[in-house]
């Protein structure tokens, strides 16, 4: 279990944004590098980046602070936001990146999601934003009629590293991860899930724990953990606990 601090990039600055709405975002640093290097001071194992812009406008546009984060922090970082093509996904991971995110071009072109899981087994994961249990896409601008589980099932046995789940109506309101389905997403398909989107206290953190939600790899948090209302300590040693007694077991 892997508690993933987000970093989310708009303009070169570290936000949140409010349901995924792009005129609704906090901005809580100019200097997205200091705070990749705080996270992995405080702990954290890994650090989960979206080029927001780049979501939105189907290409790169962050690339210059992503690339500040990889020279600041020793932590694996994924990357998600943007990146559409074969020629972007390798130029990342050559830049250093653990794992890229696919998130619109996994619904518009599933096959290039295939192709490179083979060409680079274990470092693409799948971005699977939802409204309503339907995915959404282009910077969660537009709707399409996909169900979340339909489109996690198309990639089993594709060699996906891990499913980043994130309720759209939960992001950014600290409203509580949507557990429901999230927990149903996991059990419906053989790879890892990461929930994300409303994480929003130590008591989520101690959810992640329970019994239910042992197929998942871990939960994102963003705003909860700008804002104070989790401690990194506390939670990380929840989520170090509960690793120790399942191995023990």
């Amino acid at each position: 279990m892997i508690l993933f601090p987000a970093i989310d990039l708009k303009d070169g600055q570290c936000v949140r944004l409010k349901l995924g709405d792009m005129e609704q975002a906090t901005v809580y640093s100019d200097d997205p590098a200091a705070q990749a290097r705080a996270f992995e001071e405080q702990g954290f194992e890994w650090l989960h980046v979206v080029d927001l812009n780049g979501a939105f406008e189907g290409q790169s546009v962050n690339g210059t602070a992503v690339e500040a984060i990889l020279k600041a922090t020793k932590n694996p970082v994924q990357l998600g936001g943007g990146i559409r093509s074969m020629a972007h996904i390798e130029s990342w991971l050559d830049k250093g990146l653990a794992r890229v995110i696919l998130g619109t071009v996994a619904v518009r072109d599933p096959e290039l999601v295939r192709e490179a899981c083979k060409a680079f087994p274990g470092r693409i994961a799948v971005g699977i934003d939802a409204r309503g249990g339907k995915v959404a896409v282009e910077g969660w601008a537009e709707a399409s009629e996909l169900g979340v589980v339909e489109l996690a099932k198309k990639f089993e046995g594709a060699g996906v590293a891990a499913i980043i789940y994130t309720d759209i109506d939960r992001d950014g309101v600290l409203a509580g991860i949507n557990w429901n389905s999230t927990i149903d997403l996991a059990e419906a398909v053989s790879i890892p899930v990461i929930a994300s989107g409303g994480l929003a206290s130590i008591a989520d953190i101690v959810r992640i724990t329970m019994p239910d939600a042992a197929r998942l790899e871990g939960a994102i948090s963003g705003r909860a953990l700008y804002d104070g209302r989790i401690d990194p300590a506390e939670a990380l040693s929840i989520l170090r606990k509960a690793r120790a007694e399942r191995t023990s077991q």
